[in-house]
């Protein structure tokens, strides 16, 4: 190629020269043909590891003065560049668009998670062809590319084996994939996809598996085949994990290693976690604690109780930070026993929002119950305080420890308007490439500048055209000038963030935010709060630090101007019509968004049939509907999993167990309604019905199930709530199986295949589907009745 720079930048790379045939007999071709080469990285690109945690705050690190140790981040940090004033969008799935892609979320569709995508152009959860993923443009430019962990960018309803599966990792320049693709996962149970095939672990907890040391385990055996095979390849691995986001599931050593060390709660813990800060020099001397959030507690306003149970869920949560950081060391380790961690550029982001506030102020065992709005109380988790992060909870630690993660800013994940939403340590190590080791940089940056400082890094163009679609401009800035120049003025000068109707923007230091919602507020109570009403705040980070002293009564002009600064950024990047909708918009009906199944009723599985999501599975919530089970029971009898969805923190399960056909509906682990047969299945073929009409009246409501077999009723049981939302983002319907964790412990978990044949699974849909606002009609009502 005359001229490679050039070519760069339409990808993918065309080839040389056409070659002709100068003769009929090979032996006599002249000049000899060569070979097609491929495309090749340029001299001296970087490999390339860009490592994502989940729901860390700025404060939970040691690396930035956190109490969670984290020798690996404390390791590259001292080698390398901590930036602290890095930031994020306050939600997962925009942050990581927002990563591969170097665009603001809104730009590329990623307003918000996938799961709460609706039909607007800023919020529909899909990637536009005109904005490549780094894996794309690194891909093209000859680099080995592979991803091993959390995705969370493909489109709901595409989740499944029908596909399409152009933005799963395989189809967005990741030549391998090893993860799953939803908001969460359970660490000891996961159910995973390798490229675009279900697969799960062939190991359980009881044998030592884990999904952090599994997934880097996958990708030290693939970065170690890349340098066998190719040696003079470099490489993108890509890591986000699910850690730290709940469920908290880490082996016991590592909780009880911080056994006590949180007894002192969370106000104290700000004072010594800002402390450190200072120390290690990533916020100035004169930095003070942001305000506490109204409504939450201080530790002394606590019971005793209630004191024992949240420092047993810090403790948790500090535990699983840790064995997560150990993991990636042992990547780490791994590159440098290969000679190759010189000259790999490793960013290691530590969050991709602040710390979560979705446990709710008192914490919780089972965070499905929380976003339902059933809070857990302390007397609860401390009976089950030697079981926390083992297989049996899904726990999520409290609101006051979300906020004491934060350190020393205001808020939480979610919140977009305020740094605790958006402020996350970023660490950055490159021998080759950075002199000043352990140095310190504050240039005020965003997740989208990863994207464009990796590619200059390497030397890479930013495309004009990718797959022969014309590419929208990147709108992150390259971070590069940074690595070797500390006094560097910052180059990017404004920045505006937005999350549910939270917003703020940021100018040359200053900052006007508004906060519209709480985000430990999961169920909205149907009251509409308008945008004009929402209080604007302002602040000089100058000489403010932490957004600690509102400055809008002293600069309404200045307030004024960042306001029209505001709206015209989210003009340009798509950010209206603004959407305050939260847990009802996981309801594809209500929330626009297109449903895989869209209007049908009745839909019949095989045998063969694979794992759905909740996304692609038929939607059974607030509705009656009926299950119809064709079997076959052979002489020796058998047991087994019929069709279940969900798992051990709310679901339900068709199924036989000794022989009795038996129906289990699991209410988010606080009650098991069941009912069976009286006598076994007798050899030969079956047909199994369980028939659930549904009280109405809004969602959540209860219902009776009814079992028939054989067109005769067996069985009947009245359950008295159900689930109106979500059954669990990392739990699957299933054919044939109950996989990850079991809804009922009348079978094992994984082992439960039904040991007869089955034929088919239909399901059928009742008309009486009901939703929120049907609910607020009754509550409506309700309040009518009793004025």
């Amino acid at each position: 190629m005359s001229d490679p720079e050039m070519s760069r930048t339409s990808l993918p790379i065309r080839g040389g020269t056409r070659q002709h045939a100068s003769s009929l007999d090979i032996r006599e071709q002249d000049p000899q043909f060569s070979p097609p080469e491929p495309p090749s990285a340029p001299e001296g690109a970087p490999n390339v590891v860009v490592v994502l945690l989940d729901d860390m705050g700025f404060g939970a690190p040691s690396a930035f003065g956190g109490p969670c140790e984290m020798p690996t981040a404390d390791r590259l940090a001292e080698g390398g560049l901590r930036y602290t004033r890095f930031h994020v969008t306050a939600v997962c799935s925009p942050t990581r668009q927002s990563l591969l892609t170097g665009r603001n979320h809104h730009s590329v569709g990623m307003g918000v998670t996938t799961e709460m995508a609706s039909a607007a152009p800023g919020y529909n959860g899909i990637r536009p062809l005109s904005a490549g993923t780094m894996g794309q443009i690194l891909s093209g430019n000859g680099y080995n590319t592979a991803a091993f962990g959390k995705w969370h960018q493909t489109p709901a309803r595409d989740v499944s084996v029908a596909g399409p599966f152009d933005r799963w990792p395989t189809g967005e320049g990741f030549e391998k994939f090893y993860g799953f693709l939803c908001a969460e996962m359970n660490h000891w149970y996961p159910v995973l996809f390798d490229g675009t095939t279900p697969v799960e672990p062939d190991r359980g907890p009881e044998d030592g598996y884990h999904l952090s040391e599994d997934l880097v385990d996958r990708a030290i055996d693939w970065v170690r085949d890349q340098k066998s095979l190719k040696p003079e390849t470099p490489f993108f691995a890509y890591l986000p994990f699910g850690a730290t986001h709940a469920p908290y599931h880490v082996p016991k050593e590592y909780r009880d290693k911080y056994r006590g060390r949180f007894d002192h709660g969370w106000d104290r813990q700000r004072e010594i976690t800002l402390e450190r800060q200072k120390e290690l020099g990533v916020v100035p001397p004169e930095t003070e604690l942001a305000p506490w959030a109204e409504g939450v507690p201080h530790w002394d306003e606590l019971s005793e109780q209630e004191q024992e149970s949240a420092a047993s869920l810090m403790e948790l949560y500090a535990g699983f930070a840790e064995h997560t950081d150990d993991q990636i060391g042992r990547l780490v380790n791994e590159l440098e026993q290969q000679g190759e961690l010189d000259n790999t550029l490793f960013v290691y982001i530590l969050g991709d929002n602040g710390a979560s506030a979705e446990g709710g102020l008192g914490g919780t065992l089972n965070e499905h119950r929380h976003a339902s709005g059933i809070p857990d109380d302390a007397e609860t988790i401390n009976r089950h305080r030697e079981e926390l992060g083992d297989a049996t909870t899904h726990a999520h630690y409290p609101v006051g420890w979300a906020l004491a993660m934060n350190t020393p800013y205001q808020w939480t994940k979610q919140v977009a308007s305020h740094f605790g939403g958006t402020r996350d340590g970023m660490i950055v190590h490159w021998p080759r490439g950075i002199a000043d080791r352990g140095g310190i940089r504050d240039q005020f940056h965003h997740v989208i500048d990863v994207l464009p400082t990796v590619l200059e890094a390497a030397g890479i163009p930013q495309p004009d055209e990718v797959n022969g679609v014309t590419q929208q401009p990147v709108e992150g800035t390259s971070m590069l000038y940074s690595f070797n120049d500390a006094s560097a003025a910052e180059r990017r000068r404004i920045q505006y963030f937005e999350m549910v109707g939270n917003r703020g923007i940021y100018h040359d230091g200053w900052m006007a935010v508004t906060r519209h919602g709480t985000p430990w507020d999961m169920v909205q109570d149907g009251t509409r709060h308008y945008f004009d009403d929402d209080r604007w705040e302002l602040y000089d980070t100058n000489v403010d630090w932490s957004q600690a002293h509102d400055l809008a009564a002293e600069h309404p002009g200045k307030l004024r101007e960042l306001q029209q600064l505001f709206l015209v950024e989210a003009s340009r990047y798509n950010v209206f019509p603004l959407d305050d909708r939260m847990t009802e918009r996981e309801n594809p009906r209500e929330a626009g968004r297109r449903d895989l199944h869209g209007d049908r009723r009745s839909i019949t599985f095989h045998a063969s049939a694979s794992r759905l999501t909740e996304e692609t599975a038929p939607n059974v919530k607030n509705r009656s509907h009926t299950l119809t089970a064709r079997i076959e029971v052979p002489e020796s009898g058998a047991d087994g999993v019929l069709v279940a969805q969900g798992g051990r923190f709310g679901g339900w399960s068709l199924y036989v167990h000794q022989g009795r056909a038996c129906y289990a509906y699991n209410y988010f682990g606080l009650e098991l309604y069941r009912v069976s047969t009286d006598e076994p299945l007798p050899t030969g073929e079956h047909e199994i019905v369980l028939d659930f009409a549904y009280d109405g009246g809004g969602v959540g409501m209860g219902g009776i199930a009814t079992l028939h077999v054989d067109g005769e009723q067996r069985g009947q049981q009245r359950v008295g709530g159900t689930i109106p939302y979500y059954f669990a983002f990392d739990e699957t319907f299933d054919i044939g199986v109950d996989r990850a964790s079991p809804v009922t412990d009348d079978y094992p978990p994984v082992d439960n295949a039904y040991t007869g044949t089955l034929h088919s699974v239909r399901v059928d849909l009742g008309d009486d589907l009901h939703s929120d606002s049907d609910s607020e009609r009754d509550r409506e009502l309700f309040r009518a009745a009793h004025d």
